[in-house]
């Protein structure tokens, strides 16, 4: 009998699992989600629709009428698009096919734990590089590493998180003529940001675009996204999923979403970057603090004092935000969410008291 297991992987014993420890405020402003509840017409909707399905059958095998729906709405072929349980599942399907030992995967840091999580999981070599000193992308020193390492995949989220910066289609087109793998382009919070790279697809077979209901959308509690490429490399990454892997309400309430955007959700989407931009220019104004300009629906925002009790004293007062400060650069920073105005403004009203007075 065998007195302990020892066929875990070594570098697998040696990650910390991605999680999220479990604080409760009636202010959430910690996990980038739409602090706007989905509109009511669409739930009913959605529930009019799940109402009528045969709840003890599975799901269609292929999400046939989600997949056009999604087609017509990013206005890219159903053959070069899948949907997957949250984006994070298509992420790791992705990974699945591509890396393994003796592969190699370039990222950016700071960025989204998990990239490096799954690659190291499956073996592979992860290489980074760094954000500039502003938290930007520092394209120069992308280009050079993928010209030097020759990655088999690239991975970028464009808004940035946990900084909010974007990468333009000028350097992504640049990273991409370099690179013979693929370049994957997380874009999470593109509907934030109002850019996206898709327009790139057809140029270049070698990107892959990645996106999600999660935030913008408001699904955050149904998990759908969807990812976008070459058919034929999207045929390969199909391979990696689970069959069955979307529940049919999930599906049903993505269609919905689609086709009530423009009236239900993009009206929200306008609100939220415009209280983007008034809490970054209200932080500013509070001695001990710095936002960093974001096209996301989050910010960072560097401070004099230590961000782990800027965490807690926030916390005391019932507002929950995300302490970044262990990861690279970042050691300053704490992470905020754009909420609701009346959030946003106790927010402000918090941080005036805890980070200093406001400047003169």
């Amino acid at each position: 009998m065998f007195s302990k297991v020892d066929t875990i992987k070594p570098g697998v014993r040696e990650l910390r699992a991605y999680s999220l420890k479990p604080y409760r405020a009636s202010i959430k402003l910690n996990q980038n989600e739409n602090p706007f509840e989905l509109p009511r017409a669409v739930k009913e909707e959605v529930l009019r629709r799940a109402s009528g399905h045969t709840w003890s059958r599975y799901p269609d095998f292929v999400p046939s009428s989600l997949l056009e729906r999604l087609s017509s709405f990013s206005g890219w072929p159903h053959e070069g698009l899948l949907a997957g349980n949250g984006s994070n599942e298509l992420i790791q399907a992705l990974l699945m096919i591509t890396l393994g030992r003796g592969k190699r995967v370039l990222v950016c840091e700071p960025t989204f734990s998990l990239y490096r999580q799954i690659s190291t999981v499956l073996e592979a070599d992860v290489q980074s590089v760094r954000l500039t000193p502003q938290l930007g992308f520092d394209t120069a020193a992308l280009r050079r590493a993928i010209r030097e390492l020759q990655p088999d995949v690239t991975i970028i989220c464009s808004p940035n998180n946990p900084t909010g910066c974007v990468l333009s289609d000028e350097d992504l087109s640049a990273l991409l003529s370099e690179s013979k793998g693929l370049v994957a382009v997380d874009e999470a919070y593109h509907e934030f940001a109002e850019h996206s790279v898709a327009g790139l697809l057809a140029e270049f077979k070698n990107l892959i675009v990645l996106r999600t209901f999660s935030k913008a959308l408001a699904l955050a509690g149904l998990r759908v996204g969807y990812l976008l490429g070459d058919p034929d490399i999207v045929r390969e990454i199909a391979k990696a999923l689970l069959p069955y892997n979307l529940n049919f309400v999930s599906q049903i309430a993505a269609e919905v979403a689609m086709e009530m955007y423009e009236i239900e959700l993009r009206p929200l989407i306008q609100q939220m970057i415009q209280e983007r931009e008034r809490l970054y220019a209200e932080l500013n104004e509070i001695n001990g603090l710095t936002a960093v300009a974001s096209r996301a629906n989050f910010m960072v925002v560097g401070s004099k004092r230590d961000p782990g009790r800027i965490f807690d004293e926030l916390l005391d007062r019932d507002i929950l935000v995300r302490d970044v400060s262990s990861y690279p650069m970042l050691a300053e920073y704490f992470r905020v969410c754009v909420g609701t105005p009346r959030e946003n403004d106790q927010l402000i009203a918090a941080l005036k008291e805890i980070g200093g007075v406001p400047r003169p």
